[in-house]
């Protein structure tokens, strides 16, 4: 049978708890230039987008070349650690995208601001390389909230918008989802609070994996 159904997941603060990482790559790319790092919740509220457009948002008044320095200070940073440590799945994410990996009629697909060398290193990592029918990447697309990741996503899997579904932490996939005439789940446990979320269009907030069957169920019915 043909999959008719697209579930899209965003990474960082859905699927993969990287704060830890992010955080302390941001600070070695702030020392790098030598300004002072944001605060926590600055430079947290800046995840999705993708590196570039991040470090432009936190840096609004430097100089192209500055911000150049920064990113590639920040990819630096990050890769050392991410091949120091792990970062970890957030509690229910594995089983369910093995659940709907499982099912019939489904498919899965990711839509980050990671670049395809990092999503590759998650999911090589944790086991999930096979799960997913589509991967959307920053390397390919504007960044989030364009709607071209979802679209390219759309048309690889040949499933109609009402029949996806992308799932996010942050105002910016609710946005890119709105776009792209995809409903959109927000999770409480990432880094944009819920009341943000559903003011940027989310149909529904869950608090944790095991409440995304339900919402399924909400958005497109028993079958």
């Amino acid at each position: 049978m043909t999959p008719d159904r697209l579930v899209i997941f965003d990474v960082d603060g859905t699927l993969v708890d990287s704060q830890e990482h992010i955080v302390a790559a941001m600070s070695a790319a702030f020392d790098t230039i030598s300004l002072t790092l944001p605060t926590r919740q600055e430079v947290l509220s800046i995840v999705g987008l993708s590196l570039g457009e991040a470090i432009a948002r936190l840096l609004p008044d430097a100089a192209p070349s500055v911000r150049d320095v920064a990113v590639q200070a920040y990819k630096q940073a990050f890769g050392h650690l991410r091949a120091g440590t792990l970062s970890p799945l957030y509690p229910g994410a594995a089983a369910a995208l093995d659940g709907l990996h499982a099912r019939d009629g489904f498919q899965l697909g990711i839509a980050t601001g990671k670049s395809r060398r990092g999503l590759a290193h998650i999911l090589e990592a944790h086991g999930l390389e096979r799960h997913f029918a589509t991967c959307q990447v920053a390397d390919d697309h504007p960044s989030k909230p364009h709607p071209s990741m979802l679209l390219a996503a759309l048309a690889e899997t040949g499933v109609e918008p009402a029949r996806a579904v992308m799932l996010g932490d942050t105002t910016y996939d609710i946005e890119m989802a709105r776009a792209a005439g995809v409903a959109a789940i927000g999770v409480s446990w990432g880094y944009h609070r819920p009341e943000a979320l559903a003011g940027a269009g989310a149909t529904q907030v869950i608090d944790r994996f095991d409440d995304l069957e339900a919402a399924l169920v909400r958005i497109w019915g028993a079958a």
